[in-house]
């Protein structure tokens, strides 16, 4: 047994697992995170997709080891307070839930892509999800909700945004 203390959605864990326990079976049968799903068990689905310190990564393939002393967000940390985030309702206004099996995987290679890049392109929102299978939405509506959810966030930070351009064109302009 090996004892892996990380965060998870913020919280705190500590737990005590076989070396072989994946990260997935972690979330699931021990911590009852069950919003992330096992599609195809290998890697080549998307569906167990989860953050491990901010970028995505298939759950099936990471042992539970690896991610002792790192933080790992699940579908579970997406909402607030009761309360959905932007991207989440964003991919049920835009209609990209379908059958939901895929979405929490999708919605968390989104989150990394907003993360780092929060007015994507089309292109680089497809490259960000093309990890992601989904055999219901032909991706149009999951580009759109992406789409949608980064203009809603960029309208919400504005002065955020207006920082960022600021320094942006005092950097090419030489100014302090």
């Amino acid at each position: 047994m090996h004892t892996v203390s990380f965060r998870v959605n913020s919280e705190p864990q500590t737990v005590s697992v076989p070396a072989a326990t994946t990260l997935l079976e972690l979330l699931r049968d021990r911590l009852h995170l069950t919003g992330t799903k096992e599609g195809c068990g290998v890697g080549e689905c998307g569906a167990c997709t989860v953050l491990l310190d901010g970028a995505p990564v298939t759950a099936c393939l990471v042992l539970a080891v690896e991610a002792d002393g790192h933080d790992v967000r699940t579908i579970e940390g997406e909402a607030t307070g009761g309360e959905l985030s932007a991207l989440q309702q964003a991919f049920i206004d835009a209609g990209a839930i379908q059958c939901g099996f895929c979405t929490p995987g999708m919605i968390m290679s989104a989150r990394a892509l907003l993360t780092r890049s929060p007015n994507p392109s089309d292109e680089e929102i497809i490259e960000a999800i093309a990890g992601n299978l989904c055999r219901c939405t032909g991706y149009e509506a999951v580009v759109a909700a992406i789409r949608n959810a980064s203009r809603q966030l960029t309208r919400e930070a504005p002065a955020l945004l207006a920082d960022d351009e600021q320094t942006k064109a005092e950097k090419a302009s030489g100014e302090p």
